[in-house]
């Protein structure tokens, strides 16, 4: 095992050497092609734009800052595309002297007008026409609670709503002290007296209880009928 292991790590060694001595013409014509990538009209840094050798697969993507770096040749033709900006070309000179090569590419924005389409949710725009006539919108909840707000209507929902804990508590406690204050001796009956029967009789010949009616007769008869 260590045999085939220290075989195999010359083997790597042995093929990295080879790829790290090109020949001369090769070493010659690489260009380590650095720059950032900017909009032409904010100067702000286009970040993950695309920068390709045309006509190859070779190339690299801008990081968050538009910064880019990878090698390339002298005299490639260098293609930058970005999402909503217009395709950029560089041609690297074929006259440079040292092997590193930087710019700063200026991306202008692509617009891009789309021809008007309508969808209609019916075959014809004649057929949604009398749709959209015809419909009745439900209310929303602004009229809901102007109708639920009513005077006549709160009422109505008042009589049938029962005691609350705390109604019920105080009615109690109303009833307890009543009986407690009373403890040992009868209550007041207001049968006899005469106050009471002055304020009967002279709510009777104003109509009072004869109104009340007429009121509940109002807020419990049907509204459809």
């Amino acid at each position: 095992m260590r045999l085939l292991l220290l075989t195999a790590i010359s083997l790597l060694l042995t093929a990295s050497s080879l790829r790290a001595q090109p020949n001369d013409g090769e070493s010659g014509n690489l260009v380590q092609f650095s720059g950032v990538v900017v909009s032409a009209d904010s100067l702000r840094p286009l970040a993950f734009t695309h920068i390709i050798i045309k006509n190859t697969r070779r190339g690299t993507v801008s990081d968050f800052f538009g910064f880019f770096s990878f090698v390339a040749e002298k005299g490639d033709i260098i293609e930058f595309t970005s999402v909503g900006y217009k395709n950029s070309f560089y041609k690297i000179p074929d006259s440079l002297t040292g092997s590193r090569y930087s710019l700063i590419q200026m991306m202008h924005r692509d617009t891009i007008w789309l021809s008007e389409t309508v969808i209609y949710p019916w075959p014809t725009p004649d057929q949604f026409k009398q749709a959209f006539i015809h419909t009745s919108p439900p209310d929303d909840d602004y009229d809901r609670a102007l109708k639920n707000l009513e005077l006549a209507e709160l009422r109505e929902r008042a009589s049938y709503m029962p005691m609350d804990a705390s109604m019920n508590y105080r009615n109690y406690i109303e009833k307890t002290t009543s009986r407690l204050y009373y403890a040992g001796q009868l209550p007041p009956n207001n049968l006899l007296n005469p106050l009471a029967w002055s304020k009967f009789l002279k709510a009777w010949r104003d109509g009072d209880f004869k109104k009340q009616k007429s009121e509940t007769e109002y807020f419990y008869n049907d509204p459809l009928e």
